[in-house]
């Protein structure tokens, strides 16, 4: 049962510098977390939710670039990270879930 409760930590940190532009970032960003599109047409705005990475699995936010997901999903973010290996650096840490956090997981573990 304890080995149910594991989950990855991964934290990040974005190279600025190394990015060719602000856009090329916040593409980063993008298809990490997802975003809002404002479309504006005649007098009307509508607004859409794009998802990211993030949207396709449970997960919890610690911080603004911390967050905590089910292990089963390492490999998906693994290939994400390794796309922009020469901006971002990254690591992950094994993490042993409380009750409170498995909670917020759960669908997770109802999937296995």
């Amino acid at each position: 049962m304890i080995e149910r409760k594991k989950a990855i930590l991964i934290t990040f940190t974005v190279n600025t510098s190394k990015f060719e532009s602000m856009s090329e970032r916040n593409k980063f960003y993008k298809e990490l977390y997802g975003w809002k599109q404002t479309v504006k047409k005649q007098e009307k705005r509508y607004i859409y939710r794009r998802n990211g990475l993030l949207d396709e699995m449970p997960h919890i936010k610690v911080d603004k670039s911390i967050f905590i997901i089910m292990r089963k999903h390492m490999e998906k973010m693994r290939r994400f990270f390794d796309e922009w290996d020469d901006k971002v650096q990254w690591d992950e840490f094994d993490v042993l879930l409380n009750k409170e956090k498995e909670k917020i997981l759960r669908r997770c573990f109802e999937d296995e």
